[in-house]
């Protein structure tokens, strides 16, 4: 029965780029109320959420990709294939392209599955009386609700403008909200505001859902880099949220829970985890670490996109890179800071370029060993993040508290760097953004938060040819508040029989 369902749901991401993301099952699948009947079934659903977040259009590809190709963070090199080509040109980002119509209808089938297990799920509870699977239940319902609320994060991060004030959101254009399978509800952009109060919504329902109520005792190595959701994982996107909704309070409030959890560890560069490699590296090139709060969990049978292939295009003879890091990134990184060697190193490509190329998705060894390249565990949230958006919360604060934004910055550059002079960094009302926005460059380059950072903070950017670039392309220069910071509604959703769905001024 369940595994039909998958199937389905499978059949319908092929479908995606001529329905509606919210259409169901078809007549002739299994009824709605025979789909899930019991305890199995539900942990079977969902097992199926989790394997949706394994689409290359997700955290394995597009929706890491595209954010920061968009900007000024890599520059195409002659010889390339031309693969995001459009996203990168900044020039015909249409309604059409496919790539964005990928992001949008993958986080729409998260939603949907979601939709589906929680619509079942008291039909099977109602018949169910034993403490033990009564509790499995909970759990399954909170890893739904955390699902659905991260998905959801995504559309309004790329579809949606930045959020500036609870009045102003209010009259801005949100995402479609659906929180019933089986429901009839309109295919109507909601508001900004009403789209975050819902996020925060579920994930009021996944914190008490998914609590961890014991005291942490645990080893670090057993637990992180967990391929499943808890009550921390929770914490960090509401973190997250909170910064992007300007609530500074909530995002000191939620990321001091992680941070303070002691559950999790910044990775060090300089201490070795295995024949000198370090902690931070073997996140990298292994997937496993302390400081890893949820990652993607892939195995060599069953893995997503391959995030690394466009920096390499390695063969096991040569390299093509797609694309190379923009000059002003590395130059970003001081001498001493170790995460420079970690995520870059000099190569000779096969177009004769030598560059440091982004080796930081080169690929996890032990799917290299089964010569599978380029292929490793998408790290969605991770504790550096956690004190990234503390410390930029501190100093955007009504009272900023730049001496306790100085020490989150520390505490990260101590983890990162060989050696760091006095081990504090003095923050004042002139300096203390730069110093920010340029650490979250440094610490998160090609994660996928750059145009949203750039939107939010109501920046644009500029490209200037390097050595080997691209000529179409090369030279760029956005103002800030430009439409295409925000993605187009895809043309397939706006044209869906019965849709009633606002487009973007990217749409226009």
């Amino acid at each position: 029965m369940i595994s039909k369902f998958k199937l389905y749901i499978t059949s319908v991401a092929l479908a995606l780029c001529c329905v509606s993301c919210l259409d169901k099952f078809p007549e002739d699948s299994i009824p709605f109320d025979k789909a899930i009947q019991t305890v199995k079934d539900v942990d079977l659903a969902v097992i199926g959420i989790y394997d949706a977040f394994k689409s290359s259009a997700l955290y394995s590809g597009n929706l890491t990709l595209l954010p920061d190709l968009q900007t000024d963070f890599v520059y195409g090199v002659n010889g390339n294939t031309n693969v995001y080509g459009d996203i990168w040109r900044w020039k015909n980002i249409l309604a059409t392209n496919t790539d964005i119509e990928a992001v949008y209808g993958s986080l729409y089938m998260v939603i949907n599955r979601c939709n589906f297990l929680l619509d079942r799920v008291d039909n099977v509870r109602k018949n169910v009386t034993n403490d033990e699977q009564l509790d499995k239940l909970d759990q399954c319902c909170g890893e739904a609700y955390f699902a659905r609320a991260l998905a959801y994060s995504e559309l309004v991060k790329l579809f949606c403008k930045a959020y500036e004030s609870d009045e102003d959101a209010a009259q801005q254009l949100g995402v479609i909200l659906t929180c019933h399978y089986g429901g009839n509800e309109k295919m109507k952009r909601a508001s900004l505001k009403d789209s975050y109060d819902f996020i925060l919504e579920d994930l009021d329902r996944a914190e008490e859902l998914l609590k961890i109520e014991e005291d942490y005792p645990g080893n670090l190595y057993d637990d992180n880099h967990s391929p499943y959701f808890n009550e921390y994982t929770v914490h960090a996107l509401r973190a997250r949220v909170s910064l992007y909704m300007k609530n500074w309070d909530d995002a000191i409030k939620y990321s001091t829970k992680v941070i303070e959890s002691n559950r999790y560890r910044l990775s060090s560069c300089t201490n070795a985890i295995t024949n000198g490699v370090s902690h931070y590296k073997y996140m990298w090139t292994n997937d496993f670490s302390t400081e890893t709060i949820w990652q993607v969990g892939f195995t060599v049978t069953s893995y997503g996109g391959a995030l690394g292939r466009i920096f390499a295009n390695y063969d096991y003879v040569s390299l093509r890179p797609d694309y190379v890091p923009a000059e002003w990134v590395i130059n970003l990184y001081d001498n001493n800071d170790l995460r420079v060697t970690t995520f870059f190193q000099n190569q000779t490509t096969s177009y004769g370029l030598t560059w440091p190329l982004l080796i930081k998705y080169f690929g996890n060894e032990s799917f290299i060993e089964n010569r599978i390249l380029h292929v490793c565990m998408p790290k969605v949230f991770r504790l550096s993040e956690q004190y990234l958006i503390r410390a930029e919360a501190y100093v955007q604060k009504e009272q900023p508290e730049y001496g306790k934004a100085g020490t989150d910055i520390s505490t990260l550059r101590l983890a990162r760097y060989s050696t760091y002079g006095s081990g504090t960094t003095p923050m004042n009302k002139d300096n203390a953004m730069d110093i920010i926005e340029q650490e979250r460059v440094k610490e998160l380059y090609m994660e996928g938060f750059r145009l949203h950072d750039l939107k939010r903070w109501h920046k644009g950017f500029e490209r200037k040819p390097q050595a080997q670039s691209l000529e179409n392309g090369s030279s760029l220069k956005v103002e800030k508040d430009d439409v295409m910071f925000v993605w187009p509604i895809p043309q397939h959703e706006l044209d869906a029989p019965g849709s009633i769905v606002e487009p973007n001024e990217s749409n226009k």
